[in-house]
């Protein structure tokens, strides 16, 4: 199937990940059906995407008008098979639940189009686990977009052993198309390449605090202040081409040997899980957490990444 032939596209689960693809079709002028259980559900997705549009629209992110033009493109459903009846594409965007997805792959798989590409939006599954539960292994891959997606250009295409190079071109154009930026990955492995990154950091971050050498707020500072801000402009290799690969050999010598080697979660962190102390969602974590503090990291983050889009499309 080629990029031009892709007039349809359905989304399933409304939620966080889910409402925000739909999105990015929508003002590309695809015709979106956006799945989900229940109306409620639905309802907030339209909801936010038309807050999401009037903002964007406002810093010139998105056409003027875009947040009254989209409901006519947009048709949200409880019901599977009305919603993939005329599917082109199939993105599913539920909770990371490997039985869940897999039931919505068999399902999806019986009810779309047999031409249909099927993707799911999993952030640490194999494509592969949710190929085997479907007829059309070679139309299945992984998308993974980062939130939220219509600030972080990056999507991660994953593909199988049996996913076919047709599927992997026509998605990394549709997404080019909608001025994404795909980036293959070529062999399935846990959490891909952008969460894997994460999850290292994240474990010798843990460990710097563990070890009395930082505190928590003190480890963010210097992410946030120093390396993260570079990490906007250039990959650890551009970095590291730019310092010399006999300067960085000689400090790798001297560090690895006192990084964090641990393979299984920190103490800390499945402690702080089993005393409710889970960030955001209860009020406290590392830090303690009000509405008002709550609202300002989100809008902080918002702006920078909304500096940062308007940076990539004027430049």
């Amino acid at each position: 199937m080629s990029v031009g032939s892709i007039r349809n596209v359905s989304v399933v689960g409304a939620g966080l990940m889910g409402h925000g693809i739909a999105q990015e079709f929508l003002v590309a002028g695809y015709t979106v059906h956006l799945h989900d259980v229940s109306v409620e559900r639905l309802a907030a997705a339209r909801e936010n995407i038309r807050k999401n549009l009037l903002m964007l629209a406002g810093l010139g992110l998105a056409p003027p008008g875009a947040a009254e033009s989209f409901p006519g493109l947009l048709t949200t459903t409880t019901d599977i098979r009305e919603a993939v009846a005329e599917a082109d594409i199939v993105i599913e965007a539920a909770f990371e639940d490997l039985e869940l997805k897999r039931d919505i792959f068999r399902s999806i798989d019986a009810l779309a189009p047999a031409h249909a590409i099927l993707a799911s939006n999993s952030s640490s599954f194999m494509p592969g686990l949710m190929a085997s539960a479907t007829r059309r292994p070679g139309n299945v891959l992984v998308a993974h977009y980062f939130n939220p997606p219509y600030l972080l250009p990056l999507v991660e295409i994953v593909r199988h052993e049996k996913t076919s190079d047709e599927t992997v071109n026509t998605v990394c154009g549709l997404l080019k198309g909608l001025g994404k930026t795909p980036v293959v990955v070529r062999k399935e492995s846990p959490g891909f390449i952008g969460n894997r990154l994460q999850a290292a950091l994240f474990r010798e971050a843990l460990s710097i605090v563990e070890h009395g050498i930082a505190t928590p707020a003190d480890v963010d500072t210097v992410i946030r202040e120093g390396f993260g801000r570079r990490l906007g402009a250039a990959g650890v290799f551009e970095i590291w081409e730019i310092a010399g690969w006999d300067l960085i050999l000689a400090i790798c010598e001297n560090l690895f040997p006192t990084l964090e080697p641990r393979t299984t979660p920190a103490p800390t962190l499945k402690e702080m899980v089993a005393r409710g102390e889970l960030g955001v969602k209860s009020g406290r974590g590392f830090y303690e957490w009000t509405p008002e503090s709550v609202s300002a990291l989100k809008t902080r983050i918002a702006a920078t990444l909304t500096q940062i889009a308007r940076a990539r499309r004027t430049g």
